[in-house]
């Protein structure tokens, strides 16, 4: 089991989580059902699963639970893209964060090999 105020991967998926949620608060109402639902569930996923796997009894339980947060970082990945080409944010709002998922991403790979030891 491991502390989750100690993991810096977490740490960083909750800030992003919260920037996401800063973020999609600016678009349309009409996206409230769509998008904005979509890519809040996907920026709570990443920290979620990262919490479920610490909080498993082996290794390898961790590891599958950090491979889920990781596709759920290349699907909020992937949605804040698509935010920005269908101009719901602009780029300079919208970068630093995918900026941040990406090192998410980074990190979370390195823990899953570290594990893998």
């Amino acid at each position: 089991m491991h502390i989750l105020e100690d993991l810096k991967v977490w740490n960083k998926a909750m800030e992003i989580a919260v920037e996401t949620y800063k973020l999609s608060s600016q678009f349309p109402s009409e996206e409230k059902y769509g998008l904005t639902s979509q890519i809040r569930r996907g920026a709570v996923s990443v920290p979620s699963n990262i919490a479920e796997g610490a909080g498993r009894n082996s290794p390898a339980e961790f590891k599958n639970f950090l491979g889920i947060a990781n596709g759920s970082s290349y699907e909020l990945f992937t949605q804040l893209v698509l935010s920005h080409k269908l101009d719901l944010v602009s780029k300079n709002k919208v970068q630093p964060i995918i900026k941040e998922v990406v090192e998410v991403q980074k990190m979370n790979y390195a823990l899953i090999k570290h594990l893998k030891q």
